[in-house]
């Protein structure tokens, strides 16, 4: 598999990466609700990401990405989205070691993301991966909790140093 790369707004690889998404996310079709925000993802909302933020592949084409957005406090990890064939291979594993990285050198001490709260095996995962539970948020207009917020520190950050 070839090493991880960084998207530009005009990179025509974008067009692949929303097929990815849509693929890798229909599973939770019918299992999370409200629906993912997937199905609100196009073309354009992909270059304004990769303008305000950064979206990273692996694979030609891409067989995993994952989308990076620079908070104040965190570098927030969305998207990240594995082909079939390739899950079990240590590929959202590599991504994640690159966004600590990418935290690490923008100063952020902390990677976030969010993980629907009925998505436990996501939650499992994560937490292999070094991530702990912070939190629960509750989408516009639900009662109950809907995604879980986990955290991972980033040693080595300029902001911790």
């Amino acid at each position: 598999m070839t090493a991880p790369r960084r998207l530009s707004p005009d990179d025509p690889c974008l067009l692949d990466v929303l097929d990815l998404i849509q693929r890798s996310f229909a599973f939770m079709d019918g299992r999370i609700d409200p629906p993912s925000s997937m199905h609100q993802l196009t073309l354009a909302a992909l270059q304004d990401q990769s303008r305000g933020g950064e979206i990273w592949t692996i694979g030609t084409p891409p067989a995993a990405c994952v989308f990076l957005t620079p908070r104040p406090d965190c570098l927030y990890l969305g998207k990240l989205a594995v082909d079939g064939n390739h899950r079990g291979t240590g590929l959202a594993r590599a991504l994640v070691e690159l966004a600590a990285t990418r935290a690490a050198a923008l100063g952020l001490p902390v990677l976030r993301l969010q993980a629907r709260i009925e998505l436990t095996e996501n939650h499992a995962a994560f937490a292999r991966m070094g991530f702990r539970k912070t939190g629960e948020t509750a989408h516009p207009g639900f009662a109950r909790p809907t995604s879980v917020t986990m955290e991972r520190a980033v040693p080595g950050s300029r902001a911790q140093n």
